[in-house]
């Protein structure tokens, strides 16, 4: 993957100059072998020096513009990147496009980001392997490499730059984890071309590349960074820990410098046909000859050119990151980039641009890089997914037209004339919203954060529209003055806005919006319509909410944390006018607290209405619940009673609410249960409804005798006296004739048959007033229905005996009369519901009584008829006693059914003699019709038998024996079978196998016979082919079958004939398949070792395999430890015997395995103990040998456990002949010997001789095997000069001394060097301090010292230099204050200030002057009693002025001083105490006078009061005339609240307030009045009316000064006051 540097705008003046020739650096498209060739090299040198350089190398991954002494703030850490070293990842220098380029430049090892780093791919190759066989040298030459920061951007690896040089890792780890570690490569830049595009920085923030698989291979390598780069190898463990100090002292600078930026992940591999990289060609056109732009391309390079216009970039349709950076662009003319829609990542700093309104909106740009350019805004289209915006170094003055950026999130503008507007942080925040992480490559301040809230929502659209952005305290005056200033040419003539604005809004709580406007000189009335909208941010589009038109909007939970806006269109005569509007702060989350608004109750209050009570609630963000509901009824001058029942909004008025006021309380509930506070709203008093009537009725039947009776639901008050008529219809002369009055009861007469009565209801309250009368007409009069009396049982009350019923019948016929029986249980006749009937309504009347009603009461109904068939009323007679019963018996019996094995005789009877109880049922056989019976046990009870094949050849009979309920047993009856038993035809009811289908296993077939005694039935087993074919299997004609091999993988079932006794043969039946069948499990029969069990050996085993198609066996080998524990060796067919397995025996574990991977039992074996082998040397080498180095000779020993060796070391001068060692040891006397252990430490008298080992190896238990010889490769060589612990002294007073401990022969002439530390890890060399001694100067403040020692031995033969820790950050002399003056009044309302004095020095004198940055105060403030003095702190004042408030009068306030310099640090802190602050003089500001301006209301003055506690100030209500000077004193009215009266009327009201202190000061006197006060217009237009009409009557008396004309009326006790040309009314 591939991104682009975040270049910080370099400045050409502080590149670093270059020495030599550029002809061996690399082409600018960095090849893929010198971008591995110099990570190689990295990781081998560590650092790599030349031999002539202008200065240290610095880092290129600075993050500030560095101009001066670098901001100490750069060192704090965030929480963007974590400062972890990391060596697994190499980054190049980078080039800073917006900021300053690094004052001294240099690589940085790359750190850890917990973003998105990886490790380097293993892939690459290991650098360490080729040390042994490269030459060492003393020192590099220069080498220039040109890998720019795009390129090791491969994959979206992302890394940091870290201001580190890398020693090579520790020889151990390295060997023996064999880890590729990647460490960066320092070089020395030799071209002001090359510096330029190789040392770019990603704000910070680099990319790792993989160094094998994915690096770019488009030019060859140069021969000499080839050799140079090799040359950096070291071999010894002495060079890859060279530098000890470095290591140490950078990782702590690195963890003090980790702020970095992340870029924008561009998630594309590169391939060559995607890539193009041209910097630094001088190409002047996108259209030049020989640029070969194409569609293709990704990634395009073309910095540091001539190129002056983007024209012929469309072409570049999928391009995601173009660096155009450092070319003649001048804009605008930035159209063509549209085109480019897939771009994401833009490079334009250091150009000449002067504007960037030109430039298109680009749907996928998440990094724009305008730095060192001319612009003076930031005017753009908006860039919807910009995530890093870097201006720094431009000429921006303003955020006019700062374009929407909906995800930005670092915003970088230094060095930049609008940084010196006050809180520009805080305009940034409110311009891009909440996604702004960082502002000018730091943190937010929390300051200024908390400035931004104070800012009202519109402000962010008033900065873009140009308006000029000031402190929070005038914002919101300042904006809308802008605002009115901008709208008021589109408003209506004749019209000023006065207010715009909308309340802080809450969920679920009404919000309202306030727009006032002030009627200048318009004689029309405006109107106002309102749309609301919603949105995320103030920045972009709000949406309009639907159907929100009115001045009110209820934001609800869906709107928290989002703004709202409100349009309001004027309209004028009909025209609509251009909406202004108006923004809230953002929806806060509801309290969950209900509240009502306002509560009403609708409807007539008159009883027997429906009133409705309401509530508009606001739910605050609770859910909306039902509510609490509950009416009062209050009667006059007396509390009001609560209504049982009454818990509805709805509510019907009743007769107890007659005279009394009702009170309807609501209590709002939300549906978590949260309750609100109770409103309640009460009502006028409820008036009686007129009397009336409703719902008449007649009750009774209308039959001749009968009393009927008229009735019906009063409404209406209190009844009282109504009236009642009873009037006869005579249907042909259509008259109604009175036949009753006065009584609601009548009882109907003969008269009455055959006619019709209507009944009249005249309603009467209790004062007398009579309602609208009522009529009901009954059904026509009936004569009297036919009657039966003297009824009579006759007949014997026995179960099945019969009973008749008689009677005497008026009215009717008896024979057409109809009879019903019942029975029941209880003596006494209560009603026909408590009777059963036992029979249906018949004209007979004689019944039968049956079975049922034995025990029970016979009950007969009568029901008499007459002759045209009118029923009369029935009539009811009972029995005397209760229906008896008769003794059990039964009447028949016989058994149905085929007397045949198998079948079912079913055997019926019919009982008689009450109510049967558990009669007693048994089946017998017989052998012969005479014989004794056999009771058959599993029949008995049971009215059903199933025939057994023991019955087969009998007779069967059945007994019965009655039983009644109550215990009584009857005769019992036997029925005898005719026939004997025949046996049934043979048969097989069930045939199943039993057994599992696995080779091996035993079948069996279970059946179950039927049909007498079973014989010889015949079995058949079968084989069934997946094909289908069915083959017998020969020789199986048993009931069992074992399985064979030969059935494995076909279907096996089993056929069998049923043959009886007599060889009567039944159906063949055949069982259900099995199978397919299944192998075996797979089964070991033997297993036995094959070979010798002594060390050395291979040993393997023969096994016997049984169960299916043998598979894959398991072998396991286990060597058996003296603890019983099993270690697992080997899962091959042999093993070799090693000498861990000496002493010990060895398990085998045989798993049989069949083909298909069943695993049988496992069966093992363990052998005897494993013996040693004879002892021998194997291997014996001595590796390379130095002076004071420990030799450990590398041998390898077999045999055994092994013992104590012999060892002889010899030292001879000339290397032997390895093949005649023995003979020459004999032989010569050239061999000397020096020493007899393993090891051995050459001294200096072996220097330059070569060492022989003589090694008798020997098992523990003394057996010596044959002697083994070594020769040393190379004689003894001197140790290299080397130097430890190298550190700094300080001796005070600025004097530093450099000590270290020098080894390595005899010290020559060592060199000493000494360097700066920038904040960055930069080392920068101190030209002249190359001795041990150094006195640090002004140069060296703000830097920490290093001492570098190089040994050299007195051969002349350098060593590696080692550094020192890095001293700490030398500084000069802190600045001072001496003491702090507080000047100014201090009086409330007074500014005062306060003033530091500084020390006189010359010292002091210059740190003021040169490293002062600024100065801090903060204010306290005292209690006002107590001593001593307690202060506390006052919030927000860190100015060096304040201005004394109210609550500061008895206090003293305290004032701390500190000076900070520029590095960071704070002197100690200074204060001064004023006395306590007094009052100012009393006076008031803003008065004005609140009221509605009629005569009927109440008017109050209200104003600002300053200077001390406010005493009794004296206010005085005046009057004055409209035109006149003059003012009216109005006595006994000096309050703060005066109520308007008829007096008033015409006048305008004036009210003087004199300003009075507690202590008796008074101050100025303020005047404010009213306009004119009027009459109320309700009163008004009722009086007209009145006039009007004329219905009023007037004495009228004139005044002498005939200005005013006094009439007096008697219409309801008002009074006219007519004043000459108006007409004005109050009432009295």
């Amino acid at each position: 993957m591939e991104t682009s540097p975040a270049n910080h705008g370099e400045a050409p003046e502080k590149k670093s100059h270059h020495a030599g020739p550029s002809k061996c650096s690399p082409s600018p498209v960095a090849s893929s072998e010198s971008a591995v060739g110099a990570l190689k090299a990295a990781k081998r040198g560590g650092v790599v020096a030349g031999g002539r350089r202008s200065g240290p190398v610095s880092s290129g991954g600075k993050t500030a513009a560095g101009n001066g002494a670098p901001d100490s703030r750069s060192r704090r850490s965030t929480s963007l990147m974590n400062p972890t070293v990391s060596s697994s990842a190499a980054s190049l220098p980078r080039r800073n496009s917006t900021g300053g380029l690094a004052h001294k430049q240099s690589m940085e090892a790359s750190r850890k980001s917990p973003i998105d780093v990886k490790k380097v791919s293993p892939s690459a190759s290991d650098p360490g392997k080729k040390s042994s066989s490269e030459t060492r040298r003393p020192s590099l030459p220069s080498v220039t490499s040109d890998v720019s920061a795009p390129e090791t951007a491969l994959n979206g690896k992302r890394a940091s730059l870290s201001p580190r040089l890398l020693s090579r890792s520790d020889s151990g780890k390295g060997d023996s984890k064999r880890k590729p570690t990647v460490k960066p490569l320092e070089s020395v830049r030799s071209s002001r071309r090359m510096s330029s595009s190789s040392l770019d920085s990603s704000i910070g923030c680099s990319s790792v590349r993989k160094t094998a698989t994915n690096v770019s291979s488009s030019s060859a390598r140069s021969s000499s960074v080839t050799s140079s780069l090799k040359s950096s190898s070291l071999s010894s463990s002495t060079d890859r820990a060279s530098i000890p100090g470095w290591k140490k002292t950078t990782s702590a600078v690195q963890s003090r410098h980790s702020r970095f930026m992340m870029l924008p992940q561009v998630d594309t591999k590169a391939r060559d046909d995607q890539r193009l990289d041209l910097r630094g060609h001088r190409i002047r056109s996108l259209d030049a000859a020989g640029l070969k732009l194409s569609p293709s391309l990704e990634f395009v390079y073309l910095r540091d050119n001539l190129i002056s216009s983007v024209e012929g970039v469309e072409i570049l349709k999928w391009v995601k990151v173009l660096d155009l950076s450092f070319n003649n662009f001048k804009g605008p003319g930035f159209e063509p980039l549209g085109n480019c829609k897939a771009l994401q990542q833009l490079y334009l700093a250091g150009n000449q641009i002067t504007s960037l309104a030109s430039l298109p909106e680009l749907p996928n740009l998440e990094f724009l890089s305008v730095a060192q350019n001319k612009l003076k805004s930031l005017s753009m289209a908006c860039q919807p997914r910009l995530q890093v915006l870097a201006a720094t170094k431009n000429r921006i003055s303003t955020l006019k037209g700062f374009p929407h950026l909906p995800v930005l999130e670092h915003l970088r503008v230094e060095e930049n004339p609008i940084l010196r507007i006050p809180h520009v942080e805080a305009a940034s925040i409110l311009l891009v919203g909440p996604t702004l992480k960082k502002f000018n490559d730091r943190d937010l301040s929390p300051k200024e954060l908390e400035i931004a809230k104070l800012y009202p929502a519109h402000t962010s659209l008033c900065i873009r529209d140009g308006w000029e952005f000031c402190c929070p305290e005038l914002a919101v005056d300042s904006a809308f003055s802008f605002l009115t200033e901008k709208w008021k040419e589109h408003l209506p003539l004749g019209f000023m806005l006065k207010k715009a604005s909308v309340d802080p809004p809450f969920e679920g709580d009404i919000c309202r919006c306030h727009f006032s406007f002030v009627n200048i000189n318009s004689d029309s009335e405006l109107t106002l319509k309102y749309q609301w909208f919603i949105g995320e941010s103030t920045s972009i589009s709000l949406v309009p909410i639907a159907n929100a038109v009115a001045e009110v909007y209820w934001p609800s939970h869906d709107d928290v944390g989002k703004f709202l806006k409100v349009e309001c269109t004027p309209v004028l005569n009909e025209t609509e006018y251009h909406p202004i509007f108006a923004i809230s702060s953002p929806v806060s989350p509801g309290t969950g607290y209900p509240k009502v608004l306002s509560a009403s109750v609708h409807g007539e209050f008159v009883e027997g209405n429906l009133i409705r009570g309401s509530a508009e609630v606001a739910w605050c963000g609770g859910t909306p619940g039902e509510g609490v509901v509950s009416w009062l009824r209050r009667k006059w001058n007396s509390n009001p009673t609560v209504i049982v029942g009454a818990e509805d909004v709805k509510y019907r008025l009743t007769a107890d609410d007659i005279d009394s006021s009702l009170v309807f309380m609501y209590t709002p509930v939300t549906k978590e249960g949260t309750k609100g506070e109770l409103y309640y709203a009460m009502t006028d008093f409820v008036k009686a409804a007129a009397p009336s009537v409703s719902n008449v009725r007649i009750l009774g039947d209308p039959v001749e005798g009968n009393t009927v009776r008229g009735v019906g639901e009063y409404f209406g008050g209190k009844e009282g006296p109504s009236k009642f008529e009873w009037l006869r219809e005579y249907e042909e002369a259509g008259d109604l004739v009175v036949v009753s009055s006065g009584a609601s009861e009548y009882t109907l007469s003969k008269d009455d048959v055959g006619h019709r009565l209507t009944f009249v209801y005249i309603p009467a309250n209790f004062e007398g007033q009579e309602g609208e009368s009522v009529s009901l007409m009954s059904e026509i009069v009936r004569k009297a229905p036919p009657k039966a009396s003297n009824l009579k049982l006759v007949g014997e009350l026995r179960e099945g005996s019969k009973v008749t019923v008689s009677a005497t019948v008026t009215g009717g016929n008896e024979g057409s009369c109809r009879v019903q029986w019942f029975k029941t249980s209880s003596f006494t006749f209560e009603a026909e519901e408590n009777l059963e009937a036992i029979s249906s309504s018949k004209i007979a009347k004689t019944f039968r009584i049956p079975l049922g009603a034995v025990g029970y009461y016979i009950v007969a109904k009568f029901t008499p008829l007459a002759a045209d068939g009118e029923t009369g009323e029935s009539a009811f007679v009972r029995s005397e006693k209760v229906v008896e019963t008769l003794p059990p018996s039964l009447n028949f019996l016989s058994v149905t059914g085929d007397y045949c094995e198998g079948e079912i005789l079913t055997a019926s009877y019919g009982y008689i003699g009450g109510q049967e109880g558990r009669s007693q049922y048994n089946w017998y056989l017989h052998e012969t019709e005479n014989a004794d019976d056999i009771l058959i046990p599993d029949a008995s009870g049971f009215l059903q038998y199933r025939i057994t094949k023991d019955a087969i050849g009998t007779f069967i009979s059945f007994k019965c024996t009655p039983v009644r309920d109550d215990g009584i047993v009857g005769e019992p009856r036997t029925f005898l079978a005719p026939v004997r038993v025949l046996p049934g035809n043979p048969k097989l009811l069930v045939l199943r196998l039993v057994g599992e289908g696995v080779e091996g296993s035993t079948l069996l077939a279970k059946k179950k016979y039927w049909g007498g005694e079973e014989g010889d039935s015949v079995y058949r087993w079968l084989l069934t082919k997946p094909d289908g074919t069915v083959n017998k299997i020969k020789g199986a004609t048993s009931d069992t079958y074992e399985v064979s091999h030969n059935d494995i993988g076909f279907l096996i079932s089993v056929s069998c004939e049923p043959v009886r006794r007599d060889c009567t043969r039944g159906p063949i039946v055949t069982s259900e398949l099995i199978g397919p069948i299944m192998p075996g499990p797979p089964t070991c029969q033997s297993l036995k070792f094959l070979g010798s069990m002594v060390e050395g050996n291979r040993v393997t085993f023969v096994a016997t395999y049984s169960g299916g198609e043998m598979g894959s066996c398991i072998h396991e080998w286990f060597r058996l430890k003296e603890n019983g524990i099993k270690e697992i060796l080997s899962y091959e067919e042999f093993l070799d015997l090693t000498f861990e397995d000496v002493g010990r025996c060895i398990e085998l574990v045989y798993t049989p395995v069949r083909k298909d991977g069943l695993e049988g039992s496992k069966k093992c074996i363990i052998s005897t103990v494993i013996a040693p082998a004879t002892p021998r040397g194997i291997k014996l080498v001595i590796p390379g040998c130095f002076e004071d180095k420990e030799i450990v000779p590398l041998k390898s020993y077999f045999g055994g456990k092994e013992g104590e060796g012999e060892y002889v070391w010899y030292r001879t001068r000339e290397k032997p002949d390895e093949l005649n060692l023995f003979n020459m040891l004999v032989t010569t006397n050239d061999f000397f010997i020096i020493g007899k252990s393993m090891t051995y430490t050459p001294a200096i008298e072996d220097v330059g001789s070569y060492l022989i080992l003589h090694w008798m190896p020997t098992r523990d238990d003394g057996k010596q095997g044959s002697p083994i010889m070594a020769v040393s490769s190379t004689p003894v060589l001197a140790a290299l000069p080397v130097v430890s612990n190298v550190c700094i002294k300080d001796l005070g007073s600025g004097l530093y001394v450099g000590k270290g401990k020098y080894y390595g022969g005899y010290e020559g002439s060592s060199i000493y060097s000494w360097y700066r530390q920038t904040n960055d890890g930069t080392n920068v060399v101190i030209p002249g301090a190359t001795s041990t001694a150094y006195e640090a100067s002004d140069l060296d403040y703000n830097y920490r010292l290093l001492f570098g020692y190089t040994p050299v031995r007195s051969d002349l033969l350098s060593g590696e230099p080692v550094f020192s820790d890095a001293t700490d950050i030398i500084f000069p002399e802190l600045p001072q204050i001496e003491m702090l003056s507080i000047n100014g009044k201090q009086v409330e309302g007074e500014v005062i200030t306060a003033v530091e004095i500084t020390p006189q020095s010359e010292k002091q004198k210059h740190v003021w002057s040169k490293y002062k940055q600024e100065v801090k105060y903060q204010w306290y403030f005292s209690e006002k009693n107590g001593e001593p003095l307690t202060f506390e702190l006052l919030p927000s004042q860190h100015s060096c002025s304040y201005r004394l408030r109210f609550e500061d009068i008895g206090r003293c306030l305290k004032c701390e001083c500190n000076v900070i310099d520029v590095f960071g640090r704070s002197s100690e802190t200074v204060s001064s105490v004023t006395s306590p602050i007094l009052p100012g003089m009393p006076k008031i500001d803003k008065l004005e006078i609140e009221g509605r301006g009629f005569h009927t209301n109440l008017y109050a003055v209200r104003g600002m009061y300053s200077g001390g506690k406010e005493g009794k100030s004296k206010i005085q209500w005046l009057r004055s005339m409209v035109g006149s000077p003059d003012l009216i004193s109005i006595p006994g009215e000096v309050g703060r609240m005066y109520e308007a009266n008829v007096d008033d009327v015409s006048y305008r009201l004036v009210a003087i307030y004199t300003p009075v202190r507690e202590d008796g000061v008074e101050g100025v006197s303020v005047s404010t009045s009213t306009d004119p006060i009027g009459v109320e217009p309700d009163v008004y237009k009722e009086v007209k009316l009145k006039l009007e009409v004329g219905s009023v009557k007037f004495e009228v008396l004139m005044a002498k000064d005939k200005k005013v004309v006094l009439i007096l009326g008697s219409f309801d006790d008002l009074y006219f006051i007519f004043h000459l040309g108006n007409l004005n009314l109050c009432l009295s």
